[in-house]
């Protein structure tokens, strides 16, 4: 990828990391969707843990009632049968679903982090940016450090869409999955996936781990 010069791009920390002039850690990360299940697997979590906590409360509500004491085998079959059927159900539309979506990205999904001693944020790069034009983000880490906001938002928007962002002392749990090139930086209502090439990954991980608060969960 071809990159400004050091005056606009900041210092290169690492193979695909910059340290920008505004004092960010700035870099992009393109996720093959076939190739790492990161996110797949992150949808049929959320639809297992929805059907999870239905099925528990209809368990709860039939120990309560004491009604799982005159039930035989076929009438345990009859309850929990169509349920799970359901829910493979679900998996399978869910699954069949990320692939056309997928499909619809190109079989890539490009994000653009910033972070700094405060948290890090998620960009989701657009569908139509070239890896060969990847100069917006760093234009807008050049207007933020010159003050010119104008530049910077414009930089941003031209290369940007949708966000997410994690705040440091708000994390409670950090969970790095290195061989899919992910480290999951979790909140209370906030959960948030931040990808770094092999290149890179040691000193994201190192620098999200020093700066969480000394009480959070830490797994790598």
């Amino acid at each position: 990828m071809a990159h400004p010069n050091e005056e606009h791009s900041g210092r290169k920390v690492t193979e695909n990391v910059y340290l920008c002039p505004d004092g960010k850690y700035r870099w992009t990360y393109e996720l093959q969707m076939l190739k790492n299940p990161t996110i797949l697997i992150t949808i049929l979590k959320v639809i297992l843990l929805s059907f999870g906590i239905v099925m528990a409360f209809l368990v709860l509500i039939n120990l309560i009632g004491g009604d799982f004491r005159y039930w035989d085998r076929s009438t345990f079959v009859s309850f929990f049968g169509p349920f799970l059927i359901l829910v493979l159900v679900m998996l399978a539309l869910g699954a069949l679903s990320y692939l056309i979506i997928a499909a619809m990205y190109g079989w890539t999904y490009q994000v653009l982090f910033t972070m700094d001693e405060d948290g890090v944020e998620l960009r989701q790069m657009k569908k139509d940016f070239e890896n060969a034009q990847a100069i917006g983000w760093l234009m807008a880490a050049a207007g933020l450090a010159a003050g010119n906001l104008t530049t910077a938002g414009a930089g941003l928007l031209a290369a940007t869409r949708d966000s997410s962002a994690s705040s440091f002392k708000q994390v409670r749990k950090v969970n790095a999955v290195r061989h899919r090139n992910v480290i999951y930086v979790n909140q209370l209502l906030e959960h948030n996936q931040i990808y770094a090439a092999d290149a890179d990954y040691d000193f994201v991980l190192k620098y999200i781990c020093e700066h969480v608060p000394e009480t959070a969960q830490i797994r790598s």
